[in-house]
């Protein structure tokens, strides 16, 4: 019997770490993510991706096999200081690390489930012979606790994909348990991107007071993610000026989400279906990432701080509370002080909105249920950011050097550049305005008229000061 056939067929009857001391004592040539310069491209051609709050698994390599060693378990996790959930992984995160090969590679996976019941992987997205697709019961039997699975075959395609249970997914998903998989293209790329980067957008249901998601909820969620991050725990995305930069993003959560970049139109390029051929690209400033979908955008990074989020607005907040009466408008003095006495220290809260949040719960007048996060968080040159969930910023400077992926701060904006204040008196200036005034109505706006050329104004007046 062959070596490598021997490692397989005794795989499952070995613990994680006496197989990992196995392979390495039968002479495999062991491949980590420091064995490559930082912004060099490897030896295969590829700049490797980067994984913001994550990492990328390592390989050795066997007789010309790629061999990857993935655990399932369960693991401690923070979501931003001050809120901790017991969730499921692969290899001690969640997101599990990312796998990164090139088209024509042959990979060989190890799967050890320390999980407390069974479970398998499925490779989403990829090519493969039927009995390595991972769906338990129809292609495979179940890994498990304490056992090891190998799945093994030959990469034809190259794209942005994931893999994920495909064993009681309701509840290891919304634990926590996916990851990307990033097959690079074997005869390179015609535009080769600087900076690569893969995230991962989910959803939680973590409980106001609770330690444990809940996979239960399939509508109201607490936590948005992005790499099982929130914000401002999210890691910055940066980049050189001038770079090019891809931005993967994969979604296993129970929603879509239209993501946007903001200074940029970004070109739509790739999916796990691959780089799509130039003729297909498309210029957006959003992109929906569907349930289950994959989505590659690239742009040429212009200097400054330029926020990257979902805009879906409840999805840039931490938790909230669901299903409680809307305050906004509704005088709350009264039944405050009744509050109070059985709570002290009490705020009412919303009656002209929630801008002031972040400011209570920050200076501390407000705190709310242990292990669980203010719904605005974040502290920006100008004060309070106010947003939390799938938010992060895009950070881009003259002076990065190629591979540099920490945070170099805020941007220095150029004189002049920054938005000031011209008036703090509300009736400034001779804005044209339609329709009337909340309140009572008696407050009625003039109709707008139009000059002999067509220009609007109130009253006679145009759009300008006089």
């Amino acid at each position: 019997m062959k070596r490598r056939n021997f490692l397989i067929a005794a795989s499952a009857l070995l613990p994680a770490t006496t197989l990992t001391r196995v392979m390495a004592e039968t002479g495999h040539e062991h491949h980590n993510e420091g064995d490559h310069t930082p912004g060099e491209r490897t030896e295969q051609g590829y700049m490797p991706v980067h994984t913001p709050n994550g990492w990328t698994l390592p390989y050795t390599k066997n007789d010309g096999v790629k061999e990857f060693h993935l655990v399932a378990e369960e693991i401690e996790h923070e979501f931003a200081p001050g809120s901790v959930a017991k969730c499921w992984g692969y290899n001690g995160a969640t997101p599990g690390p990312t796998i990164e090969a090139v088209e024509g590679d042959r990979v060989r996976i190890y799967v050890t489930n320390r999980l407390p019941e069974y479970t398998s992987v499925h490779w989403h997205g990829i090519h493969l012979p039927s009995g390595m697709d991972g769906v338990k019961g129809v292609t495979q039997p179940p890994i498990h606790p304490g056992e090891t699975f190998v799945y093994e075959f030959e990469l034809n395609q190259h794209g942005t994909h994931m893999y994920h249970p495909h064993a009681d997914e309701m509840v290891q998903m919304a634990m926590g348990m996916m990851g990307m998989f990033i097959i690079h293209p074997k005869d390179g790329e015609i535009e080769p991107v600087d900076r690569d980067y893969a995230i991962m957008l989910h959803n939680w249901s973590l409980h106001p007071g609770t330690r444990t998601p809940d996979p239960s909820v399939m509508v109201d969620f607490d936590l948005w993610s992005m790499n099982s991050k929130v914000f401002p725990a999210i890691d910055s995305l940066v980049a050189k000026t001038g770079e090019r930069v891809r931005i993967r993003m994969g979604n296993l959560s129970m929603w879509n989400h239209p993501m946007h970049v903001h200074g940029v139109s970004f070109e739509v390029t790739g999916s796990d279906g691959g780089r799509w051929p130039r003729s297909q690209w498309r210029k957006e400033t959003t992109e929906i990432v569907a349930v289950g979908q994959t989505r590659d955008i690239e742009f040429v990074a212009p200097p400054g701080d330029w926020a990257f989020h979902c805009h879906m607005s409840h999805h840039t907040m931490n938790p909230m509370g669901h299903g409680i009466a809307n305050p906004l408008g509704v005088d709350q003095s009264g039944i405050e002080e009744e509050i109070r006495s059985i709570l002290p220290g009490y705020m009412a809260m919303g009656e002209h909105g929630m801008a002031d949040h972040q400011e209570h719960t920050d200076s501390g007048h407000m705190t709310g249920p242990e292990n669980t996060l203010a719904m605005a968080m974040g502290q920006g040159p100008f004060g309070s950011i106010g947003m939390g969930g799938m938010f992060t910023l895009i950070k881009v400077r003259d002076d990065l050097e190629p591979g540099d992926f920490r945070d170099p701060g805020w941007y220095w904006h150029p004189e002049g550049e920054v938005a000031w204040m011209v008036s703090d008196d509300p009736d400034f200036g001779n804005p044209v305005r339609r329709g009337k005034l909340a309140g009572d109505g008696s407050d009625a706006l003039p109709t707008p008229s139009r000059d002999a050329n067509g220009h609007g104004g109130h009253g006679g007046h145009g759009g300008h000061d006089h």
